[in-house]
């Protein structure tokens, strides 16, 4: 499984996850498989072109609750093994300090597609994630889970992640428990 950035060449693939139920959004799930499938039949380059934000100039972001926040820079790889389209990783940030907004949970978050799952591609998008956040000048990134999501505390620990804290997450995200990991980035 490698990561590669969005392209036309490969939106097929990540149609067919869309409409087979399957959303990268695992909080808002078929609401923003709409959303996404309406975009991308709307102006398919236009869809591909926005999944690589370094400026945060895209529309706004869509909570849980339905507010609306200011899109954070970001970007997203499309996991992609022998057999096509497995997943997706993203990295957003705030430019200027590693701090995020209380808005945004984690600076990464990933989602592989149901029949991809149990075979190590998610722990492998997250090392390969990794520099890309290096190269964006993040000293850490904090990735949050749900604190019965053992699959992906497992893709974390395996990357470096230490438990940062378990929290509250904020009213948009309904106020559920949530635990907080941080991955150092510093080279040794």
């Amino acid at each position: 499984m490698h990561l590669i950035r969005p392209t036309l060449e490969h939106l097929p693939g990540y149609t067919a996850a869309l409409q087979a139920g399957w959303s990268a959004d695992t909080v808002r799930g078929a609401d923003a498989a709409r959303e996404e499938l309406a975009a991308i039949e709307r102006a398919p380059a236009v869809f591909v072109d926005m999944l690589e934000d370094r400026q945060g100039r895209g529309a706004p972001v869509t909570l849980p609750d339905g507010s609306r926040v200011a899109r954070l820079p970001g970007l997203r790889r499309w996991m992609w093994d022998d057999e096509g389209f497995a997943g997706v990783i993203g990295l957003r940030w705030q430019r200027g300090t590693p701090e995020l907004p209380p808005y945004c949970l984690g600076h990464i978050g990933y989602s592989v597609v149901p029949w991809k799952r149990r075979r190590g591609h998610a722990t492998a998008a997250l090392r390969q994630m990794l520099p890309e956040a290096r190269a964006v000048g993040l000293p850490w990134v904090d990735i949050t889970t749900d604190p019965d999501n053992l699959a992906s505390q497992r893709v974390i620990v395996a990357n470096g992640g230490v438990l940062l804290e378990r929290f509250t997450q904020p009213e948009q995200f309904g106020s559920t428990p949530g635990l907080r990991w941080r991955i150092s980035l510093a080279l040794e």
